[in-house]
Formats: structure tokens, C-alpha cells, sequence
């Protein structure tokens, strides 16, 4: 009996088995043969706002692509539909596919307010506040006075002002960055420094010189105020298998006094204190990584680093 349409509680779900009644009446309702695009377009339109009243929007929505499917002629019906379709993607916070669907609403149908107003919430709501703003000022002198609109306009203008100042606050950022990195380079060309252009590139960047270690990673090269470099270095100790990591090692400073600090309390796993500054080797890797060539201590970091082997 409950598969009688007339008894019928709810609406069968995809897969249940239909009355050959339910399935006549459907026949008539939906039958391309027994409606015209424009009839089967109401229809749908129909289904939708029953869907969307007991909030059922995603199926509010199925059943307005479907009318929209149609092709129906009349334009103003087709406009409630992308209409109607727009309110059920509002619902579910499909703030794009609202928008797109009230742009098409608006073409069927110039100045359509409940298509405008929504569109203009969409674009408030994705940070669109140029767009906002100008559909707010077009429902505003078409339609009568929308207290929410005019609440959305005075919004979205003090929106866009703080935008636009946090984008010009960006690209002065963006371009005082790129004057110090162009600075930064020349200072390194002009000192003659080797830089390993092994990846093929004639010339580099400064996401060239990013240190590959996580214990330097935040601490690339830099000029400090009297425009001298200052550099990440990492130490190796192949005996013992150990390794420091100078964060900021001034080009002006003499290895041996970075020894010395590095030394001034001997390292736990020197446990016989043999590493005493004068008395140790220093040896840097050559640009063909199988050759390493030994570091006179007593000359600066700057010095060193120039070095053509």
C-alpha cells in the first residue's frame, strides 16, 4: 500500500522498486512525448523548490540542472532556474558556483534583484570587493533600497581599502627584497667569490645560495650594515664523525679566531683534548668534490672563499 503514490510518505530513493502507477505518472510528468521543453523546465523548476523548502538543497539543485537541461525557450523561466540554483549552492556555501550561476540568471534577465543581491554576497564573501561593490551600486539604483545591500557596500569599500593598502604595502616589500637581493649578489660577483654552478645555470639566484642543511637552512648568506658578508659554514670532524654548524661567520673574521671559539671549552667527544687550535688542519672541498686543498688559519673567512680551486 505505502508504494501507492498516493500513500506514499516519501519520495522513492534511487534503487527502490516503483509502482507501474508511480512509474505512469512520471511518464507524464517528465516524458519528453508528453511535454513540451518548456512544461518539463516547470516541472523541474517544481521539484526544485519542494527539494529546496524542505532543505534539500543538493537535490534542489539536481532537479534545477535538470529543467535547465531542457533547454526551454523562455527566457525568464530559465533565468529562475540558474536563479533558484544559485539560492541552493548559497545554502550549501558554494559561494563560486552561486556567483556563476547568477551571472547566468543575469544574462537571461538584466537586473534580475535576487540574482544581483546574491551575486553580490558571493563576491563580499570570497573577498571579490571590486565586484562587490559594483553590483551592490547597480541593485541600488535600479531596485528600491536593500538595507543588507546598502550594510554590504559600506563593508566591502572599507574592505577594499584595506586591501588595496596591504597590496601596496606588499609590492614595497617585494621590491625593496628584490633591491637588497640584486645588492646582495653584486656583492658576492664583485668579491670574485666561486659559487658551484654544477645544475647547468650560467648564472644564479639567491634560492641558489639556500643552505641544503636544516641546522643553517634559516641562515643564508647576508650583508651586514657596513655591507660585509656574513655566511652559514658547516665543520666536519671525519676522525670523530662530528660537525658544527656556523650559523654567521663574518668574512672578515680569521679562521683561527673561529677555532678558538669554537674550542675555548673542549668538545665532549674530545675526550683526549687533542683538537688544539694551532695545531689543527683545515682542508676544503674543490670544485670537482675529489680534491680537498688546505686552509691557512690565519687568513679571513672573505679571503678563503676566493679561492679558484
Amino acid at each position: 500500500m505505502e508504494k501507492h503514490p498516493f500513500f506514499m510518505q516519501k519520495p522513492p530513493e534511487p534503487g527502490d522498486e516503483i509502482s507501474p502507477l508511480m512509474e505512469g505518472l512520471q511518464q507524464l510528468k517528465y516524458g519528453e512525448d508528453d511535454n513540451t521543453p518548456e512544461e518539463l523546465a516547470a516541472n523541474y523548476k517544481e521539484d526544485g523548490n519542494f527539494n529546496y523548502k524542505h532543505r534539500n538543497y543538493r537535490l534542489a539543485i539536481l532537479s534545477y540542472t535538470e529543467g535547465i537541461k531542457t533547454k526551454c525557450k523562455d527566457e525568464s523561466l530559465r533565468a529562475q532556474l540558474y536563479n533558484n540554483r544559485a539560492a541552493s549552492h548559497f545554502m550549501l556555501k558554494n559561494y563560486r558556483s552561486c556567483l556563476n550561476d547568477c551571472k547566468m540568471a543575469l544574462k537571461l534577465q538584466t537586473n534580475y534583484p535576487k540574482a544581483l543581491s546574491r551575486a553580490a554576497m558571493c563576491c563580499y564573501l570570497t573577498k571579490n570587493f571590486e565586484d562587490c561593490i559594483e553590483l551592490c551600486n547597480i541593485y541600488l539604483t535600479e531596485h528600491e533600497f536593500n538595507s543588507e545591500l546598502s550594510k554590504i557596500l559600506k563593508n566591502a569599500t572599507l574592505e577594499r581599502k584595506k586591501q588595496q593598502r596591504e597590496m601596496r604595502l606588499k609590492e614595497m616589500k617585494e621590491k625593496k627584497e628584490e633591491k637588497e637581493e640584486d645588492t646582495l649578489i653584486e656583492a658576492i660577483k664583485q668579491r670574485g667569490i666561486n659559487i658551484d654552478l654544477s645544475n647547468g645555470h650560467k648564472s644564479y639566484e639567491l634560492k641558489d645560495l639556500e643552505p641544503q642543511i636544516p641546522q643553517l637552512a634559516q641562515h643564508r648568506v647576508k650583508l651586514d650594515k657596513r655591507q660585509r658578508l656574513i655566511w652559514p659554514v658547516m665543520i666536519l670532524y671525519p676522525e670523530t664523525m662530528q660537525t658544527d654548524f656556523i650559523q654567521s661567520f663574518h668574512e672578515d673574521t680569521p679562521f683561527m679566531d673561529q677555532l678558538e671559539e669554537i674550542f675555548e671549552v673542549p668538545p665532549p667527544w674530545d675526550i683526549g683534548q687533542r683538537y688544539i687550535v694551532p695545531n689543527l688542519n683545515v682542508y676544503f672541498e674543490g670544485i670537482n668534490k675529489a680534491s680537498v686543498h688546505k686552509v691557512d688559519i690565519s687568513r679571513t673567512l672573505g679571503t678563503i672563499i676566493k679561492q679558484k680551486q
